[in-house]
């Protein structure tokens, strides 16, 4: 189902602009994976965004089932935005491709509320080691395709410090990110630190 990517491209540029810079990893045994970089100014703040390119050529297959459908199943790609020019987080590209790698490598579905973990910091120097799955359609609508296929779904990546990641395990998804609505929490700056979780 490798037609699908060019609509999916199509999408990300149609939200985000034309890519400034891309880059692709291959892990052993899965597609390829893409990293797309685009840049935008928000509200006076220079906002780089990173999307993946290649998790949706596949759709995700629960773990439990016995055969995987070839056709039927959710499609995503992910999308992460931090501010720009405070961290070096191009270096973020091979944690991205591990992430959208994930469904094929381990089977996993991703979906809002789940934490990936990439084991190491995000970027160098950087305060998370994992992200919080976010709700797609703020950003980039989904793109619907033809049936029997399920649309790909753009899902935001939000970073959690070690912290976070361990409190949201605990209360759940929705109680962090209340905690980061009241903390008044810029989830788009590399430095950030936990909110307070007392």
């Amino acid at each position: 189902m490798a037609e699908v990517l060019p609509l999916v491209e199509a999408r990300l540029t149609t939200a985000l602009g034309e890519p400034d810079a891309r880059a692709a990893v291959t892990f052993l045994g899965t597609d390829r994976i893409e990293v797309l970089r685009f840049q935008e100014d928000v509200r006076g703040e220079h906002v780089l965004r990173y999307a993946t390119l290649g998790m949706s050529a596949h759709p995700m297959t629960d773990p439990t089932a016995t055969l995987a459908d070839p056709v039927q199943g959710p499609r995503a790609e992910l999308v992460l935005s931090v501010r720009a020019g405070l961290a070096d987080t191009d270096k973020v590209l091979r944690a991205l491709a591990v992430l959208a790698a994930s469904p094929q490598v381990e089977g996993l579905i991703v979906a809002p509320g789940a934490s990936l973990d990439v084991g190491g910091p995000l970027w160098p120097g950087a305060p998370f080691t994992s992200v919080l799955v976010g709700e797609p359609g703020g950003l980039v609508e989904d793109l619907v395709l033809d049936a029997p296929l399920d649309p790909v779904r753009f899902l935001p990546l939000l970073p959690m410090t070690p912290n976070e990641a361990a409190w949201k395990r605990v209360h759940g998804a929705q109680a962090l990110q209340e905690r980061w609505l009241a903390g008044g929490t810029d989830l788009r700056d590399p430095h950030r630190v936990s909110v307070p979780l007392d």
